[in-house]
């Protein structure tokens, strides 16, 4: 994998940097399992606007995952390694020995050819998913469980990996891609390795098109519009969220930037918050362990 530049024969062009499709092999996904996804491009039932800054989006069919890992004990063979349009992370098609396929997700250094499998007491290598008691502290995992048997909600993206840092009284402690340690039940599963496509975050898409085709429509700044439009509006120069007009709302007048988790009932699991940008330090919670 690799990024790729382009010749400035463009003002767009000069500043484009994409990643290669290097670790894909194959550009036909399996039919069998593509499902449709509707989408409203930001409106409701009756034609409104109901989500600002979205539609315009290129078609595209679903890919099902399987992030619960449910066939245990099966070995399958890697037989693909794909695009998916949903994430930004690569999908492998595994093909199990009963003739059943399954798409999971690519983790780094899974190729094809190789053999991954799901199970308690199964080995403890890249694409492997087992429950977290049985993964070997200092191993980085990802789509983790929080309630076992849900399949995966945890560490999904591209590059993403949490670090297991043991455990005790049940739960294992993980240390999360944002900095975050946090306590998760012994008997959740989760998958071996990093995930794929490293160099997603280093890419610049050039161009406003580019963004419009995954469904991305422009942002006008609050402080660009006219103080009817919105409260960061008007005054000599900048106003608002800037100026004596208070702290940063949206433009129906609601406090926005605010940290909106209230889960007293789970903040026994969160042994550390993730680092705060401005240097503000999170309030500690008590732990279970």
């Amino acid at each position: 994998m690799a990024l790729k530049t382009y010749r400035p024969t463009t003002p767009t062009r000069r500043f484009t940097v994409l990643v290669t499709s290097e670790e894909t092999t194959t550009k036909k996904p399996e039919k069998s399992l593509l499902a449709y996804k509707k989408y409203n491009a930001g409106r409701n039932n009756g034609g409104r606007l109901t989500v600002r800054h979205k539609g315009g989006r290129a078609k595209r069919h679903y890919r099902i995952i399987d992030f619960k890992r449910d066939k245990h004990n099966v070995p399958g063979i890697v037989k693909t390694i794909e695009y998916d349009p949903f994430r930004t992370s690569y999908i492998a098609l595994i093909q199990y020995t009963d003739g059943e396929k399954r798409y999971i997700l690519a983790p780094v250094g899974l190729k094809v050819g190789d053999e991954v499998q799901a199970g308690d007491k199964v080995a403890i290598q890249v694409g492997n998913a087992l429950p977290l008691k049985n993964i070997p502290a200092a191993m980085f995992v990802h789509n983790i469980e929080l309630i076992p048997g849900n399949g995966g909600i945890m560490v999904r993206s591209a590059g993403a990996g949490a670090q297991i840092q043991g455990g005790a009284k049940g739960y294992i402690q993980i240390k999360m891609p944002s900095g975050e340690i946090r306590l998760v039940k012994e008997n959740c599963y989760a998958t071996i390795g990093t995930l794929s496509n490293l160099e997603n975050k280093n890419e610049k898409l050039g161009k406003a098109g580019r963004k419009r085709k995954m469904g991305v429509k422009p942002t006008v700044r609050g402080t660009a519009m006219s103080g009817g439009k919105h409260p960061h509006g008007d005054g000599q120069g900048k106003s608002g969220r800037h100026g004596p007009g208070g702290p940063a709302k949206d433009r129906w007048g609601n406090r926005i930037g605010r940290n909106t988790r209230n889960r007293p009932n789970t903040n026994k699991f969160i042994l550390k918050r993730r680092p705060n940008k401005r240097g503000k330090k999170h309030k500690k919670y008590k732990t279970i362990i």
